[in-house]
């Protein structure tokens, strides 16, 4: 594989390229420009792909090559990711806990949890750049806080903290809808 092997290296890509989309739509959020992020993602890595060491997974290797590729892309456009103001109900089918919510079909609680989800967007979408890089990747990714250390290059008790005050941030902007006491998070 570290040869450069293409045929090994299009098996990764295959296994990788639906999780890498899905972070690098997060950050870019045009799925045309963040196709191409990806692809330039891609060959990066392939390229790199002599100088990986082996010291992280490849996959934690290849979210930080796609993360600075994306950075680099937003960078070069010189704008922000827009701001998302519409709950996206695709994105809860992805959610674990999206069984719960569709058992209970009630009209109130729909609009309940369109408002909820679309609050969490906003949410992270205002979050500083490190913040939102490291809840996308906890809590969308799943990927551990080890793993997050590594692509985001940073202590793990970096992580905790980031994490920590993403998700602080977050709750303060549900409280209103969630009604719940001043001393709780949710």
């Amino acid at each position: 594989m570290q040869q450069g092997d293409k045929q090994a290296f299009g098996l990764l890509v295959s296994k990788y390229q639906r999780k890498l989309m899905r972070l690098v739509l997060r950050l870019v959020r045009d799925s045309a420009e963040a196709e191409d992020v990806v692809q330039e993602a891609f060959i990066k890595a392939y390229r790199a792909l002599p100088g990986f060491r082996g010291e992280s997974a490849f996959y934690t290797w290849l979210y930080r090559i796609g993360i600075n590729a994306a950075k680099n892309h937003l960078a070069t456009r010189s704008r922000r990711p827009p701001t998302v103001t519409e709950f996206d109900s695709e994105e809860a089918e992805t959610f674990d806990d999206g069984e719960l919510l569709r058992d209970q079909n009630t009209p109130e609680r729909i609009l309940m949890s369109k408002e909820i989800g679309a609050t969490v967007n906003v949410a992270i979408e205002a979050l500083p750049e490190d913040l939102r890089n490291a809840i996308i990747l906890r809590e969308i990714e799943g990927l551990s806080y080890e793993e997050i250390a590594n692509v985001m290059e940073c202590p793990i008790g970096t992580v905790r903290s980031r994490i920590f005050r993403a998700r602080e941030a977050i709750a303060e902007k549900l409280k209103p809808l969630l009604d719940t006491a001043p001393d709780k998070r949710w």
